[in-house]
């Protein structure tokens, strides 16, 4: 009996496992279903609700793209599901903190999607439509859940803001407009040296600023004292026009060139010539030393520049390649460590080591007489009748013009404040802003008593050591000293400054 008992209680179990695996086997249109597959079928659709849902329903990028007619279906999760692609090959771009995907784990928001790019028509509505930058952020900042992707928002309003995305570039782009500039106060004349018996032609100011020196058409190089204005020292030697005039910093000695092909080596303890440096074949028309070794660097119109041992008064280079007298020349430590300006319209950038051009820029149309280092920065200035020019360092990259000064620019100087000073061959001196090349003051001092308007010029220029004084070197026979105006105020000489558009032309 026990045994029936057991057999049929065996027979009702075994019934009944059968009977569920049969309607698991059974599908709603009663044809049989395998396990495995349903199973496999249930497994996929979790992951990918679960692990691509964020991404399944973005919409492309590809504009030719129709719309669907009807809407698309949302699952009990809340998410869009997307007919399969009938055919068509469809692109995703996918943008988010990176240029690159978003990394594991950084979901993508509703900041980081990117929109279907619209048609040039709706650009502007488009750009007009979106929120600030900083707008975005602060929502995101407040929505719950931010803490997650405040990140990738961030980011994502740093990359809109600096033009990189795609959305940018619908941005009407605006031309550039120059910075407001800095406010300058005017310089105002304040003395009038007189001594010379002929035109100045150069000027310069030693180490120590306690005198500075001056060279004459009257061949005689004459030293001032700086304070006071009074004739210190009188030096003769010359024969000709002295054109250019340099104090060492590195030695007790003053270089002078001149007209007569000659340059010299003076020794101020004894106020007498200790070296010539004999060699170029025409008048020498300006000088510089290097700021670090004992190295002399002579300009000419023999359309030659050449560099010399100061100690040994050897002929290190002739630097050759210019077609026309050689107006300028400047030195520097960093390289290009030598740049000239020449009447053939042309500056070029030389190797010191070589003795050969780096590079030669030809955007002048006109003679370049002066050129100017900045103190601080790695760029400088040439002047030319066309216009005055920036460049940067160390390939002569052009930065832009500083126009208005209409005049054959004899003499450029600059301050680390950033003034920088152009003096013409008409008694005219400008005054500009270095870096948006705004003119903030026009000088034109009267000639001195006596001589001839025609006598108006500007052959050279400098400021002292301490930058507070501003010499000019005449055609008047005199050195003007100017100064800041120091009850001169934002107020009382406002920047007369308007957003104008720039015009970077190189010619």
């Amino acid at each position: 009996m026990v045994e029936e008992v057991q057999k049929h209680s065996v027979h009702t179990l075994v019934f009944r496992s059968l009977k569920r695996t049969h309607d698991m086997f059974v599908a709603d249109n009663g044809k049989p279903v395998p396990l495995d597959e349903e199973s496999h079928k249930r497994k996929m659709a979790i992951k990918l609700r679960n692990e691509y849902g964020p991404v399944l329903h973005m919409p492309t990028s590809k504009e030719n793209l129709k719309e669907k007619g009807a809407q698309n279906a949302v699952d009990s999760y809340g998410h869009k599901q997307y007919p399969a692609n009938q055919g068509q090959e469809v692109e995703y771009l996918v943008t988010g903190t990176h240029p690159y995907p978003p990394g594991p784990g950084v979901a993508l928001t509703a900041d980081t999607k990117i929109q279907r790019m619209p048609s040039e028509s709706a650009a502007q509505s488009l750009a007009a439509a979106l929120p600030s930058s900083q707008t975005r952020v602060d929502g995101n900042r407040t929505a719950p859940g931010a803490s997650d992707r405040s990140q990738p928002t961030v980011m994502n309003s740093m990359l809109m803001e600096s033009g990189s995305t795609k959305n940018s570039a619908l941005m009407a782009k605006k031309a550039p407009t120059m910075p407001k500039p800095q406010w300058h106060p005017p310089w105002k004349l304040y003395r009038v040296i007189s001594g010379h018996l002929g035109w100045v032609r150069c000027i310069a100011v030693e180490p120590g600023n306690q005198w500075f020196v001056t060279g004459s058409a009257d061949r005689t190089i004459k030293i001032w004292d700086l304070a006071s204005g009074k004739l210190k020292l009188s030096l003769t030697g010359h024969i000709s026009t002295v054109r250019g005039v340099i104090v060492s910093t590195r030695s007790p000695y003053l270089f002078s060139c001149g007209e007569d092909k000659q340059v010299k080596c003076w020794d101020l303890e004894y106020n007498k010539v200790i070296r010539h440096y004999h060699g170029h074949l025409s008048a020498v028309y300006g000088l510089d030393l290097h700021p670090t070794i004992d190295v002399l660097v002579t300009c000419s119109r023999d359309s030659t520049a050449r560099i010399w041992d100061v100690r040994t008064k050897a002929s290190v280079h002739t630097l050759s390649g210019h077609t026309n007298a050689v107006a300028t020349v400047r030195c520097q430590a960093a390289e290009p460590q030598i740049i000239t300006g020449s009447h053939d319209t042309t500056i070029r950038l030389w190797d010191l080591v070589a003795g050969k051009t780096r590079v030669t820029l030809t955007n002048h149309k006109k003679s370049v007489r002066a050129v100017v280092l900045h103190p601080r920065h790695y760029t400088f200035a040439s002047g030319s009748p066309d216009n005055i020019k920036q460049w940067k360092f160390p390939d002569g990259s052009f930065i832009q013009n500083l126009s208005g000064h209409n005049a054959i620019i004899n003499t450029l100087t600059v301050n680390s404040d950033g003034v920088l000073v152009s003096g013409a061959d008409n008694g005219t001196m400008h005054l500009w802003d270095w870096r948006t090349g705004y003119n903030f003051q026009r000088v034109h001092a009267a000639v001195q008593p006596g001589s001839l308007d025609s006598e108006s010029g500007i052959f050279a220029c400098a400021f002292d050591q301490s930058e507070s004084r501003l010499l000019t070197a005449e055609a008047d026979k005199t050195i003007k000293v100017y100064r800041e105006d120091e009850t001169a105020t934002e107020e009382t000489h406002p920047v007369n400054w308007k957003p104008e558009i720039i015009k970077r032309k190189r010619f």
